[in-house]
């Protein structure tokens, strides 16, 4: 009895390495692969539409920086009745009665504003720092992006990883199955343990509860590739399994240096200081007064009333005046001015603040995410070649049975050691997978996670 749970165990273990993703069932659903998931992510994500809004108010603030300025214009316009007004400023037979039993309708209208030509500084930084602000979203933007495709890669290779041990566990179930047939038969003809039958039950029992713990992952792992791309109805991931990251290592400055030059964060507050900055400049130029054109036409009409001609009498209801001067506007508040002036120093000092601590705070992830990955890789090549220490003990003691130097129940071990350091293997994989693709989020550099595989 020995050698059929022997050979059963035995004939699990050398399935597993050659068991192909192609041994799955033929699915109907859309297949999406990585480079896919990541688009659709980048297309449907909430989290990158709300950044987009965002970016978009910025730049609507932008516009309205550079429109407001030459829109300081107003117009004005009325109609209402007037009584009827005759004669000249020397003699009318009308009284200055408002309300008369003659009245008519009487109208005007009037635009007035300044273009302003030089305002020492004001409009331009008030521009700068409206383009600073858009350069922070457009880098909020991005940050969003980096951190919704670590989590498509996370599930993605999650969704693979439970995949490939749904295929391993399923294909030992098929052949464990044909030996507890084979054995309980001969249990019932005598000649068999029953107690190497409860054994074999019993590993087919945590084959069971292996199994339903890899489609708890598969389900979970694809229910969020699914929100993440924003997919509707059937998806899917191609039927390929789990490979490792084709990224290599480098030195740990390179990716200190990339997280300066990429890191949404660390670019968003060397923005929010370009914004600040132009704001004390705009604050201090408040200071000085502003020069501009000014502009004003004015229409009004009384029908009922006598137009009068000498322009030194004055006429409110009948007239065109139109003109065009040098106008200056300067407000005196100068001691209320340097408290605006200190506050948007200290603003930008607490922006200043705010990108040191984002450059450090940056550096210790990119750090923690080197450490991770490079010690990732090393366990990643310290299960590979466990596993084919492994697989060599494997094949030496079927050898030896084949020559009979080894007893068939001596199988066991080594079997059920190949069987374990294949799955450590795969564990391995993902959590190497998964580190190389928080080092991308950490450094910002896209050209790490992009050459990963799918």
């Amino acid at each position: 009895m020995r050698r059929a749970l022997a050979a059963a165990v035995l004939t699990i273990a050398m399935a597993w390495p050659s068991v192909s993703s192609g041994q799955h069932a033929v699915s109907t659903r859309r297949v999406h692969d990585l480079r896919t998931c990541l688009r659709m992510a980048q297309q449907n994500y909430p989290k990158i539409a709300e950044a987009n809004a965002r970016l978009g108010h910025k730049r609507a603030q932008l516009w309205q920086a550079k429109t407001q300025p030459f829109s300081e214009f107003s117009l004005t316009a009325g109609i209402g009745p007037a009584p009827t007004v005759r004669g000249t400023s020397v003699y009318s037979p009308n009284t200055d009665a408002s309300l008369t039993s003659n009245m008519a309708l009487a109208w005007q209208v009037g635009i007035e504003g300044a273009v302003p030509l030089w305002t020492f500084g004001k409009i331009s930084n008030l521009w700068d720092a409206a383009e600073a602000q858009i350069r922070v979203g457009e880098h909020d933007v991005k940050k969003e992006k980096n951190q919704v495709q670590l989590a498509v890669r996370r599930a993605f290779y999650g969704a693979q990883l439970a995949r490939d041990s749904l295929l391993l566990i399923r294909d030992a179930k098929r052949r464990i199955d044909k030996y507890i047939g084979r054995l309980e038969k001969r249990v019932e003809d005598g000649e068999g343990d029953d107690i190497e039958l409860i054994k074999l039950k019993m590993h087919r029992a945590d084959l069971d509860s292996k199994e339903g713990e890899a489609e708890q992952h598969e389900r979970v792992a694809l229910a969020g590739l699914r929100f993440l791309t924003g997919a509707r109805g059937a998806f899917d991931i191609p039927d390929e399994p789990l490979r490792k990251h084709p990224h290599s290592l480098g030195p740990l400055p390179r990716y200190l240096k990339a997280a300066q030059l990429f890191r949404p964060e660390i670019n968003m507050a060397r923005a929010g200081i370009m914004a600040r900055a132009a704001q004390v400049r705009m604050e201090k130029a408040r200071y000085y007064p502003d020069l501009g054109l000014g502009l004003s036409a004015k229409w009004a009409r009384a029908p009922e009333v006598t137009d009068q001609t000498n322009p030194y009498v004055r006429d409110p209801g009948n007239y065109f005046h139109y003109g065009a001067a040098l106008v200056l506007k300067w407000k005196l508040d100068f001691l209320p001015q340097s408290a605006r002036v200190a506050q948007a120093q200290a603003q930008l000092e607490e922006m200043r603040a705010t990108e040191r601590y984002a450059t450090g705070g940056v550096a210790v992830e990119v750090e923690e995410a080197f450490a991770e990955a490079e010690s990732a890789e090393k366990r990643l090549d310290a299960q590979k070649r466990s596993l084919k220490l492994a697989k060599q003990w494997l094949i030496k003691v079927q050898q030896g049975i084949d020559i009979g130097t080894f007893e068939d129940e001596d199988i066991a071990d080594p079997a059920k050691e190949y069987a374990l350091k294949r799955f450590a293997y795969m564990s391995a994989l993902f959590a190497y997978n998964v580190a190389v693709s928080k080092l991308a989020l950490a450094t910002g550099w896209d050209s790490v996670g992009r050459s990963g595989p799918g």
